[in-house]
């Protein structure tokens, strides 16, 4: 059965325990496959790119006929839900950034009516919101790369939260799916390559904005100019901040330099990306010919 996300944030653990390892998170409007159900209130999902993890039940709803609707994509870091088009009229909920809503008639006066998965309908700022795009917009390859660079720095500051994507808190793979997903292309959720998914090797001289570069249990979105934005639970950092791979940079990382073992590209596009990779199975991709040596990581956000 399809369910969709109706809590402004739905957390994703590895195990069927508010004590267990959070792995993931999916946002208000996102759907996902409920695979198992139980009486506890716990159920096991997957989602539309094929990530599984225990949710709770409460946070979920039957799709319904959510899927086929017309859904805006939360741009701000927030965005408050009111009961009436007025700043001082109550809020209703607030959703973070990658959240979805369903806009109900015309947006007027900068307000829009909007409809949430539980079914309560609310108004919102206009400006706060953007198209949700299910596969990457016509625009130019340049264009989308620097796309993915704006929304990836639109987290700068965001503390670091182990299987976080949202404002409140971003893991450093969440990081970069979300730069991604902005742009109507699903990266695999973990800072590892997978086949079937977008990210591809390529050469570390090939590299451009947007490209991904692969550490030991660690991910980065490359900005151009050596320098990169990523996540990072390390101690004086602590979330989402600026490193350059130059050694005579102020802010150059050599622990993370030196473990550089993979640089990843979305490019040239294989398929529409978004929501549907397609079915193959998770088969692990070596990237031993990228480093002269198979190596291959599976720590889920990473803290490096």
């Amino acid at each position: 059965m399809e369910v969709v996300v109706s809590a402004p944030l739905c957390p994703l653990y590895a195990a069927a325990s508010a004590g267990a390892e959070r792995s993931d998170e999916l946002l208000c409007g996102w759907t996902a496959e409920l695979l198992e159900e139980f009486s506890t209130g716990w159920c096991r999902v997957r989602t539309k790119y094929r990530y599984e993890g225990w949710a709770r039940r409460e946070h979920l709803r039957p799709a319904g006929d959510w899927t086929g609707r017309n859904k805006r994509l939360v741009r701000a870091p927030f965005a408050d839900v009111l009961a009436r088009p007025e700043v001082e009229s109550p809020v209703l909920d607030t959703l973070p950034r990658g959240a979805l809503a369903a806009p109900v008639g015309e947006a007027g006066e900068g307000w829009q009516k909007i409809a949430l998965p539980d079914g309560r309908e609310g108004y919102t700022k206009c400006s706060l919101w953007e198209d949700d795009y299910k596969t990457p917009p016509a625009v130019s390859e340049e264009a989308l790369r620097a796309r993915a660079v704006e929304v990836a720095l639109s987290y700068q500051g965001t503390q670091y939260r182990w299987g976080g994507k949202s404002p409140l808190g971003i893991d450093c793979s969440g990081l970069t799916f979300m730069a991604w997903f902005f742009c109507g292309v699903s990266l695999y959720r973990d800072a590892r390559l997978v086949d079937g998914f977008p990210a591809r090797p390529i050469p570390f001289e090939a590299r451009k904005p947007g490209d991904l570069l692969y550490f030991p249990g660690h991910i980065a979105l490359y900005l151009g100019n050596d320098r990169y934005i990523h996540s990072t639970a390390r101690a004086g950092s602590d979330g989402v901040v600026i490193n350059s791979l130059d050694p005579a940079a102020p802010d150059y990382r050599a622990d993370l330099r030196e473990k550089l073992y993979a640089v990843g590209s979305v490019f040239p596009l294989a398929w529409g990306g978004g929501w549907g990779p397609p079915p193959l199975p998770l088969v692990r991709l070596s990237v031993g010919a990228v480093l002269g040596a198979a190596s291959s990581f599976v720590i889920s956000g990473g803290g490096t």
